[in-house]
């Protein structure tokens, strides 16, 4: 049962159209997946159908297969996304070398999406001000391999006083009264009143004036939610446009979407296979931009060349940066952290020991290959029992990358019979 004020005011939003609104509440869910350019080569899946329209990496998938259980899915392979929610880093449109910022990003669906355009050049900076939320945002950075990301926990209001003027383009999807998913969320119908609604457009008016200062002169911003109330859309867009001359709305090829009034646009349900969502693509016309301040990196640790180069592993542009025994390689554009939150400076290399090197399972995702290289069938029971945390049979010796097919799933260490296993506990099914 909907709230009745959200109906009458449905009423009044969509005229005609109410009744298909409520018609395409009753048709399946579709649901999506999007892959990770991040890993290489995309599979062919059986239960991968029709793709996304707006996002090239993004398909529709049969609901039965569960494809959140398949191996693919702990190798990051692919991401388990709404179709809808996939439109706002369409919109944004990230290219590879640019400074780019997540400002809401758990648990990580547009920050990945937006890594994976990125293609791992530039400098990603993705941030939740929830801290458990953050714990699973960086943890899904790891299992997506992306090496070019700063996780902070902070609020944005923090950011933009650090970083004011360094980035290219801002994607602020900001937390809201969540009309667009009732149908999947029963807890978003449950916590609804217009006592929320009016809550979630002031906090997301703070967010927004935060978002203004993080981006530079000639910068894209994008606002989303997954919303229909105008409060929090149109009404929030416009009184962010009034408090901040310096930006224009900009016209972007979306086809697919309803185009409203200062760049905004509309996706809904009657109208397309996904649920509800809401954006706008802004534009800063003039402002100050300072120069970008790079962190000093550090030299490799003598223990990272004793098990890198035995292996073939090749690093790519960047930096070392150790925090405790903790040893991380950060982009090269990657600024002093002095005073933030952070969760993940960066891709995890692993644990420097007195005398040896421990590889981090983050590494293992990251990495497509090295010099000793274990594979199994995806569907095997060897991948199984792998994923279980048990032993596995293999004539390798010393630290060897398990693959699932072509794909880095974790680490073992062989004694020349069998595989101990390094897979992390907490994920081990």
């Amino acid at each position: 049962m909907l709230p009745e004020a959200f109906l009458a005011r449905l009423r009044q939003q969509l005229g005609d159209e109410y009744s298909q609104f409520l018609e395409s509440l009753e048709r399946p869910r579709a649901v999506a997946l999007r892959f990770n350019l991040l890993k290489g080569e995309i599979p062919s899946l059986p239960f991968v159908g029709d793709p996304v329209p707006w996002e090239k990496m993004g398909y529709y998938y049969n609901p039965e297969s569960r494809p959140g259980l398949h191996v693919y899915h702990e190798a990051g392979v692919y991401y388990l996304q709404e179709a809808s929610a996939m439109a706002p880093v369409a919109l944004l449109d990230p290219q590879p070398g640019e400074w780019v910022c997540d400002l809401c990003a758990a648990p990580g669906g547009k920050t990945t999406q937006i890594a994976g355009r990125m293609l791992g050049r530039g400098f990603l900076l993705c941030n939740e001000i929830n801290p458990s939320r953050a714990k699973i945002l960086s943890r899904n950075i790891e299992r997506m391999g992306v090496a070019n990301a700063l996780v902070t926990n902070e609020h944005p209001e923090n950011l933009a006083k650090r970083f004011a003027g360094c980035f290219d383009r801002v994607l602020v999807d900001a937390p809201c009264s969540g009309e667009g998913m009732f149908r999947k969320e029963e807890a978003a119908v449950t916590d609804w009143s217009p006592e929320t609604v009016r809550m979630c457009a002031r906090r997301q008016g703070e967010i927004l004036n935060s978002a203004a200062k993080l981006v530079r002169p000639g910068g894209r911003l994008v606002y989303s939610t997954c919303t229909f109330a105008p409060e929090e859309d149109e009404g929030a867009v416009a009184a962010f446009l009034a408090e901040h001359p310096e930006f224009q709305p900009e016209l972007a090829d979306a086809p697919w979407f309803v185009p409203g009034e200062n760049g905004s646009f509309r996706l809904w349900p009657h109208k397309l296979l996904g649920e509800g969502h809401f954006a706008a693509v802004l534009r800063k016309q003039e402002g100050e931009e300072p120069d970008r301040i790079s962190a000093p990196g550090e030299k490799l640790p003598a223990q990272w060349d004793s098990f890198a180069r035995p292996l073939g592993i090749r690093l790519p542009e960047g930096k070392a940066m150790s925090f405790g025994q903790t040893l991380y390689w950060a982009p090269e554009e990657m600024p002093p952290l002095k005073g933030l939150k952070v969760l993940r400076p960066g891709l995890e290399l692993g644990t420097v020991k007195k005398d040896r090197f421990e590889p981090a399972h983050a590494l293992a995702l990251w990495l497509k290959g090295c010099g000793n290289v274990q594979s199994f069938e995806p569907e095997s029971r060897e991948i199984q029992a792998y994923l279980h945390g048990d032993v596995v049979p293999s004539g390798k010796r010393g630290w060897c990358l398990v693959q699932a097919g072509q794909y880095s799933i974790g680490w073992g260490k062989g004694d020349g019979t069998v595989l101990k296993n390094h897979y992390p506990k907490g994920l081990r099914r």
